[in-house]
């Protein structure tokens, strides 16, 4: 849709983002899977980053099974993580009155706050998830008529309300059980996932630092294959030509490799590349919303004035913490 309505020069420049949006993506769960191998199963760094991409490779294999099998292979791992983080919760105890307070009274304490709180933003609607679920969901079912699409409409609904959910509540339950198991026992100074596994097992015991090694690995390894197949998406949307997928599994590996090899701080650059992710939200978002208020593109389908007006908000939002993000990184500060 992009390439079809925006200028040639706009396409090209979100392309550019976009791609760059799945493979910080890409590094970020890369690096997570492979400290999982390293800590799990006590794997060299190097030989665990390369083992990571054989993985992913293999299960993008899949696809060439249809969806439903790459699919299904996905939804376990979604299901792994979600039960990882329920026995986290149960093991760490947390106050649920304070979740449930804090759920819907914000506090951003400092600018560290801020870019956090920007990166879990980018972690839980990445844009280029965007992108990868409209390729994958448009030639599930072809709609004969305006009531075949209302019904796939509302089965799609389901399925995204049902998706999102479970990726904030297992964004949630990592932030909180972190806050009980740490803050709550004045471990404040935990700065990286390598000293988190090691003071869980003094602190909650060694079922729930395997249950964070077991999340961190399932986790790396399925939205790893999610964003190969979103660059592929993002490729052959916006400039209409593909590449074998085997280049491009290689070809975002490299910065992984290149981020072990030199010893950079693997936490500092998770944290970084949701920030990235953050900050090229606003491109598909906001043609999102263009794209489903316009009648003569959206037919039966098109935005309530209440969604689209509800879609704004929500981007306006992303937008201002973005741009706070960016006063904050060039030496602005807060009044507190």
């Amino acid at each position: 849709m992009c390439r079809a309505y925006y200028p040639t020069w706009l396409s090209y420049i979100m392309w550019g983002f976009s791609e760059v949006a799945a493979m910080a993506t890409d590094i970020a769960e890369f690096l997570g899977a492979t400290l999982g191998l390293n800590l799990l199963f006590h794997i060299p760094m190097l030989f665990a980053t390369l083992l990571t991409g054989i993985t992913t490779y293999l299960i993008l294999m899949l696809e060439r099974l249809g969806f439903r099998p790459l699919e299904k292979f996905i939804t376990a791992f979604v299901v792994v993580i979600a039960a990882c983080f329920v026995i986290e919760t149960v093991l760490s105890k947390p106050q649920f009155s304070q979740i449930a307070y804090h759920s819907v009274v914000p506090w951003m304490g400092n600018s560290d706050a801020v870019f956090l709180a920007v990166g879990v933003i980018g972690a839980t609607v990445m844009p280029h998830a965007v992108y990868l679920h409209s390729g994958l969901t448009q030639n599930r079912i072809t709609a004969r008529n305006d009531e075949e699409k209302r019904h796939i409409f509302r089965f799609n609904t389901k399925e995204v309300v049902i998706a999102m959910s479970l990726a904030g509540l297992i964004n949630l339950s990592m932030m909180f059980m972190a806050a009980s198991a740490f803050h709550g026992s004045g471990h404040t100074g935990i700065a990286d996932i390598q000293s988190a596994y090691k003071m869980l097992t003094p602190l909650l015991g060694p079922a729930a630092a395997s249950a964070f090694l077991v999340s961190l690995l399932a986790s790396g390894i399925s939205s790893s294959a999610v964003g190969t197949m979103a660059g592929s998406v993002i490729m052959q949307g916006f400039v209409g030509f593909t590449i074998p997928l085997w280049i491009r599994r290689v070809i975002t590996m490299l910065p992984t490799f290149l981020i072990v090899a030199l010893g950079i701080d693997p936490t500092r650059t998770l944290v970084i590349s949701q920030v990235v992710l953050s900050l090229v939200l606003p491109m598909p978002i906001i043609s999102l919303i263009y794209f489903t208020r316009r009648r003569d593109i959206m037919g039966v389908l098109v935005n309530k004035r209440i969604v689209t007006y509800a879609a704004t908000v929500c981007a306006f939002i992303i937008l201002v913490l973005n741009l706070l993000l960016l006063y904050l990184s060039f030496g602005g500060s807060l009044p507190f």
